[in-house]
């Protein structure tokens, strides 16, 4: 191949490339929302109706895939075991993340910070919701994903049992290519997605709000980076994989979340890409959908640092005791920070309230700030996933090798 005939396929990759147009939109919102912050706060309705447009496909795509991947298995003993794995992964995993954000907050002390020119905002809204704690009932009533998680399983199972398994196995497997077909079309509206949610983001907040809380920032981000590349890396490389590989193959998937703030967004995607990756149908169908409600790495280390953030910033001592306490309620309450609007700070309201030491007040320092964090928290989040989805597909050999 000749140098003109190797630029002209190189320009052409880029050009169909999905990513390219992505990380342009990117770009172009940051440059609206600073330039033009009046404008770009009337974008909020594009990343808004592309998330909104995204999130009429979970449910199906949830349902479809757990049952295709329980009835496919037709062992139930195998179904169990993948399942109760995987919540142990969940567990050992996000109490690790919530540790290590505890660890993390005690040694910088981002909290340790001149108070002056931090944007109050009310927090009632959230501290009401809160209560002394986290209603499990309410929770489980307001998450679609877990209700159709549920509903899945048991229809799974039931196909099991069926003398026509095989035949509703195609028809459902049918109904799940028009799905992930309509998915692929849907899927080149992310530019305009990335792009409506940036340029809100920074029209609405401004360059200048992350200065009063840049270090808890820093602290959240920096933490993360090294979560991802250290403990999760490690633990792929356990299991034979290369993290920065992985990273590379889901970009597309990390953009569409960095642009929207939302990993709901990427769900979809990363549930056929992993298939793709070399994982099994019924692995992914059942890990992802419940790392969803319960492996949320990033958002358990900010989680565990908001909580110290707030008592440095208070200047409260938090003994060893209340440091446990805090770990252990968190280690269940994290749990919930999924599903529900503004249930971070419900989860975080709720941990403040059993603790009964650190002011539900202080939520307003985080207020003005959370929208960049969620950036990170949503990264973090559905790369801990796809770690958790490779390394059980792995371990149950319901994974075939591939470069990754």
């Amino acid at each position: 191949m000749d140098t003109v005939t190797q630029k002209k396929s190189w320009y052409h990759t880029v050009l169909t490339n999905l990513t390219f147009y992505v990380l342009i939109a990117i770009i172009a919102g940051v440059l609206l929302g600073h330039f033009a912050p009046a404008t770009a706060i009337k974008t909020e309705w594009i990343g808004k109706t592309f998330v909104n447009i995204i999130k009429l496909f979970i449910a199906p795509i949830i349902f479809l895939t757990i049952v295709l991947g329980i009835s496919s298995i037709g062992n139930l003993k195998k179904v169990g075991r993948i399942g109760i794995k995987s919540l142990i992964y969940f567990e050992v995993v996000t109490t690790l993340a919530l540790g290590i954000g505890i660890v993390v907050a005690l040694l910088v002390q981002p909290g340790n910070i001149d108070r002056t020119g931090l944007d109050l905002q009310d927090a009632s809204k959230y501290t009401k919701q809160a209560g002394s704690s986290f209603n499990w009932i309410e929770f489980f009533k307001a998450n679609l994903t877990l209700q159709v998680l549920l509903v899945a399983i048991i229809v799974g199972i039931l196909f099991n049992y069926s003398r026509h398994r095989l035949k509703l196995i195609h028809f459902f497997g049918r109904i799940s290519h028009y799905v992930f077909t309509a998915l692929k079309y849907v899927m080149y509206l992310a530019p305009l997605g990335a792009f409506g949610g940036m340029a809100y983001t920074i029209g609405k907040f401004g360059l200048q709000t992350l200065v009063p809380l840049a270090k808890l920032m820093a602290c959240v981000y920096l933490t993360m980076f090294v979560f991802i590349f250290f403990i999760l890396g490690s633990i792929m490389r356990y299991y034979g994989f290369r993290i920065s590989s992985f990273l590379k193959n889901i970009k597309e998937e990390l953009l569409i979340v960095l642009g929207t703030s939302s990993s709901e967004a990427a769900l979809p995607s990363i549930m056929r890409k992993l298939e793709k990756m070399g994982c099994s149908k019924s692995v992914v169908g059942l890990v992802i959908p419940t790392g969803y409600s319960f492996n949320l790495d990033g958002t358990s280390i900010y989680l565990s640092m908001a909580a110290i953030f707030l008592a440095q910033l208070y200047n409260i001592h938090l003994s060893a005791g209340e440091l446990l306490t805090i770990l252990l309620i968190l280690m269940l309450t994290s749990k919930g920070a999924a599903g529900v609007t503004g249930s971070g700070f419900i989860v975080l309201a709720s941990t403040l309230a059993a603790i009964k030491t650190i002011p539900l007040e202080g939520l307003a320092f985080l207020l003005g700030v959370d929208k960049f964090m969620s950036e990170a928290r949503a990264i973090t989040n559905i790369i801990g996933n796809g770690v958790a989805t490779l390394v059980i597909a792995k371990s149950e050999k319901e994974y075939v090798e591939e470069n990754v």
